[in-house]
């Protein structure tokens, strides 16, 4: 007979002690360093492992078991802007119009605004902070805001207020306090800036032969968060963190010479005006969109786009209008599925995404429009519009645009805050996405097995991660971030779903997290706290291990010995992460059994 040990569940047997700093670096109570054999003299039993998890304590806004509580409030902003393109001078002017309501208990004395474009000023913080090389770089010290016209409508009065511009960070002090429970005001004011050639690969500028594609992103100021857990949200803007907005109503006009095709978040009000009906004339067209339950705008504008269209079933009798635009630079060659398939399939692939997610979940895609636009962003997801490269091709075309509008679940509807906890959106997203591309390529589960298997071994062996999953994203290391953003929390969940919960319990609690927080601001602890409550199982020796520390995972098999007819397998835990074990029985006789532990 021959047995072997699975370690994790059989997903990460290779992985032996990657999922931690090597032992001589693990952290003591007494401070000293100790090698890998005394791990398991600190942890008698293993009750520090399974001792209860210090989340924070549940409140009227947060309840215990993981849903909104009954006094749970956010604020809301809703934008109308007027923008206009000018594609010679690189230039964007426009004024906003924010109409702010104060949903919370208590007065505001003050409003704070987030200017991202300040990214690109000479001196930000961001610049200082992220290499040449990285993908989050930019045209450092050739752009940012300027502001001007600063209007504060509240109460019947109409006023300048002073202001403060730190950065990305502005602060608009009040004269009379923003009354709570249902306060509101208006906060308007001029803007304008040059458009980065590459703006940290959020937006920036492709030269297409047929004209440039103008890719828009944090290109209007927006507010900061003011939530029950930390109050106002002002964290910088650095490049790397994403972003934590509230949700609102969108009017926009997008005026753009007349040659030029606009894509954006929501639905096109005018196209009789801009379409197949354009006036005489030599003058620019205004695009006019409309868009409700998001939190973010952004478009993009060029004379050399193609535009392909399709419908997307949702489940739920509202389908929507899936489409693609990209300059002939785009086109591949090939089947959908061939290495060298281009742009010309991604209406094909952003209609797979859209149908698998709405069916697979449960949860039926919510918006009318969903877009995607090729450009020089390499994969960055807005409300209802993606940008990715224009280079991709294959499965990196299909993966990259796959991955983006699973955004559209999380955190276009699921509203957590990216710019502290990038796992919440990116490592949800990318387990959601094994499973979609396993459904488009008809892949085994072994081949998404294999996926995760990579993913971890190329984050955990290659590049060791030093801290955990719950680390703020901007203090991530540039290095670390995908695997802790995005391939541990996956392969994390992938290992929750297929072997500690399985399926129909994981699928059950998940899809519940989905409904409970729907255009809210969950944290980590309603995360956590939802699916144990929906589950009924106690999770805190898993989330402790997984998302609190980096502990490695070494499980061994320590003993065989036969007695007569009877076997006895011995696995022993030696490290501070508990995972289960799956052993593979091999018989003589050629006949295998498989037993979970």
């Amino acid at each position: 007979m021959r047995l072997r040990l699975a370690c994790l569940a059989a997903l990460f047997a290779l992985l032996g002690a990657a999922l931690s700093p090597p032992a001589a670096h693990a952290q003591q109570t007494d401070g000293q360093q100790r090698p890998a054999t005394d791990r398991t003299e600190n942890l008698p039993g293993n009750l520090p492992a399974f001792a209860p998890l210090d989340l924070p304590p549940p409140n009227a806004y947060r309840s215990a078991s993981g849903r909104p509580g009954p006094q749970y409030w956010q604020n809301a902003a809703d934008y109308e802007i007027d923008v206009t393109l000018d594609p010679e001078a690189e230039r964007l002017d426009g004024t906003v119009r924010i109409s702010y309501t104060n949903n919370a208990p208590e007065a505001l004395d003050r409003l704070w605004v987030q200017l991202d474009q300040n990214l690109f000023k000479e001196g930000s913080r961001g610049a200082a902070l992220t290499g040449e090389e990285d993908r989050f770089s930019g045209a450092f010290g050739e752009g940012g805001y300027d502001i001007t016209n600063v209007r504060i409508e509240h109460g019947g009065q109409s006023y300048e207020p002073e202001y403060l511009i730190d950065g990305t960070i502005m602060r608009v002090s009040l004269d009379e306090a923003l009354g709570a429970e249902d306060g509101s005001l208006s906060l308007s004011m001029d803007f304008a800036f040059q458009i980065p050639e590459y703006g940290a690969d959020r937006m920036g500028q492709f030269d297409a032969a047929a004209g440039t594609v103008f890719q828009l992103a944090q290109w209007y100021p927006r507010m900061f968060v003011f939530d029950d857990v930390n109050g106002w949200n002002v964290m910088p803007y650095l490049g790397q963190g994403e972003y934590y907005l509230e949700y609102g109503t969108f009017d926009v006009n997008v005026t753009v010479p007349r040659e030029m095709i606009v894509a954006a978040t929501g639905t096109l009000e005018n196209p009789g005006e801009v379409l197949s009906t354009r006036p005489d004339g030599s003058g620019p067209l205004t695009w006019q969109f409309h868009a409700e339950e998001v939190r973010d705008f952004s478009w993009a504008a060029s004379e050399s786009f193609i535009w392909d269209a399709a419908r997307a079933e949702t489940g739920d009798g509202n389908p929507a209008l899936v489409q693609s635009f990209y300059p002939e630079e785009g086109i591949g060659s090939g089947p959908a599925k061939g290495r060298n398939a281009g742009w010309e399939h991604s209406t094909e692939y952003v209609q797979h995404s859209i149908e698998h997610y709405s069916e697979r979940w449960d949860a039926p895609y919510p918006y009318p429009t969903a877009t995607n636009v090729a450009g020089i962003v390499a994969g960055m997801e807005y409300p209802m519009i993606a940008f990715c490269s224009v280079e991709s091709r294959g499965p990196s075309l299909f993966g990259v645009t796959d991955h983006e509008f699973g955004h559209e679940w999380f955190p276009m509807v699921v509203g957590s805050d990216e710019r502290r906890h990038a796992w919440m959106d990116e490592g949800i997203n990318t387990f959601m996405n094994q499973y979609s591309t396993l459904a488009y390529y008809d892949q085994s589960p072994a081949q998404v097995r294999q996926s995760f298997r990579a993913a971890v071994r190329e984050g955990a062996i290659d590049r060791a991660a030093d801290r955990p999953i719950l680390t703020y994203s901007d203090r991530i290391p540039y290095d670390q971030l995908g695997f802790l953003a995005y391939n541990k929390p996956a392969a994390g969940l992938f290992l929750l779903r297929e072997y500690v919960l399985g399926a129909e319990r994981f699928d059950a609690a998940f899809q519940s997290y989905y409904d409970r927080w729907a255009y809210r601001h969950p944290q980590p602890a309603d995360f956590f706290r939802t699916i144990e409550d929906v589950t009924g199982e106690d999770l805190d020796w898993f989330w402790r291990g997984w998302f609190f520390s980096n502990d490695r995972i070494d499980q061994a098999l320590t003993n065989v010995s036969t007695s007569g007819d009877t076997t006895r397998v011995q696995v022993a835990q030696q490290a501070g992460l508990p995972m289960p074990v799956e052993l593979r029985i091999e018989r003589d006789d050629g006949s295998a059994a498989t037993r979970r532990l």
